[in-house]
């Protein structure tokens, strides 16, 4: 089962990571060539009470990191929410992918019975167990916010289409 955790989390965090960076190099070419500020689509939104693009990128990394470390049994790397530019974001993707591209398989071994604790100590503290955290909660919040971050640059004019989302390995 620790292959299965493994492959079920970390090469779909890399897919996703990796085709999110193609779509933010696509918008910073379209603000680019359509002569308007980078940050009128930094600071999209789909709905005024809704995260703009910058943070629902930061929020798809957190949750490609946390997911993996916890599983993984590593402590979890704290970023800084700063980012305020589309270099940033991709830093930001970049450093999250060679986090997870670092661990392995093996450190996965026990990880779907390992019981995950989310919010420790605090009124909202959640017990899940491995396999019901990457499936019930890490994976369906990570898509959230990766298709979230797509449908704002689509929202106001980046011609995407599927293919851009899933990634250049499954066109």
């Amino acid at each position: 089962m620790a292959t299965y955790m493994y492959t079920t989390s970390v090469p779909v965090f890399k897919q996703l990571l990796n085709s999110l960076s193609v779509i933010l190099t696509k918008a910073e070419v379209f603000a680019t060539e359509k002569k308007f500020k980078p940050t009128v689509l930094l600071d999209a939104r789909l709905f005024p009470d809704m995260f703009p693009l910058i943070r629902q990128v930061q929020i798809a990394a957190d949750f490609a990191k946390s997911v993996s470390a916890r599983l993984a049994g590593v402590e979890v790397p704290a970023y800084d929410d700063n980012e305020q530019t589309f270099a940033e974001l991709q830093e930001r993707i970049g450093k999250t992918l060679s986090f997870i591209e670092s661990l392995t398989p093996a450190q996965f071994e026990g990880s779907e019975t390992r019981e995950i604790v989310l919010r420790p100590g605090t009124p909202k503290e959640r017990k899940l167990v491995g396999h019901t955290y990457l499936s019930n909660y890490g994976l369906p919040q990570f898509f959230f916010h990766v298709t979230t971050a797509y449908a704002i640059l689509r929202h106001n004019g980046l011609e995407v289409g599927k293919g851009d989302f899933m990634g250049a390995e499954l066109r």
